[in-house]
């Protein structure tokens, strides 16, 4: 099940999923922190951060992504976080969290929804993710997140009917 906003009491178990995938340094759990509390502050609309929560079959958050426009582009959206708890993945919820985003982006006016994360070869399972949910690699920044770590980016046309 999913549901759109975000609740102060998600967000201790919402960074618990985070750090729980280990894919995130310190920093980077300290960015969704960031992100939450100005949703919580001042609204999504305000932020431009739309959070919506998957729970699993026992009613626990399982799962969470954070989206929104870009900032001067025309229909263009970034998918800034999601994440599934270890103990939750490989039962879809990844895929309805994506698919949920789309779907609320279209509604908006979207056309187009990035995605971006590491070339190493611990993100290979999320490089292969996008790809299975309709993104495709549009771009490659040479050690953009540190020397010999680079930044892949992914797009999601949100128009085009599949073939």
């Amino acid at each position: 099940m999913i549901r759109k906003g975000l609740v102060p009491e998600d967000v201790s178990p919402m960074i618990e999923i985070v750090r729980a995938t280990g894919f995130f340094r310190a920093e980077e759990v300290a960015i969704a922190v960031e992100l939450m509390e100005q949703n919580l502050a001042q609204g999504a609309l305000r932020t431009g951060y739309h959070f919506m929560r998957a729970f699993g079959p026992d009613g626990s958050l399982a799962g969470f992504a954070c989206y929104g426009p870009i900032a001067g582009t025309e229909g263009s959206f970034d998918l800034y976080w999601i994440a599934v708890h270890p103990l939750s993945q490989g039962q879809g919820l990844g895929r309805l969290l994506v698919e949920t985003a789309a779907e609320e982006a279209i509604r908006s006016g979207g056309r187009l929804l990035y995605a971006e994360t590491s070339s190493q070869p611990l993100y290979e399972p999320t490089r292969a993710f996008y790809g299975r949910n309709g993104f495709r690699e549009i771009a490659k920044l040479p050690g953009f997140y540190r020397p010999g770590d680079d930044k892949i980016v992914y797009a999601r046309d949100l128009i085009a009917k599949p073939s």
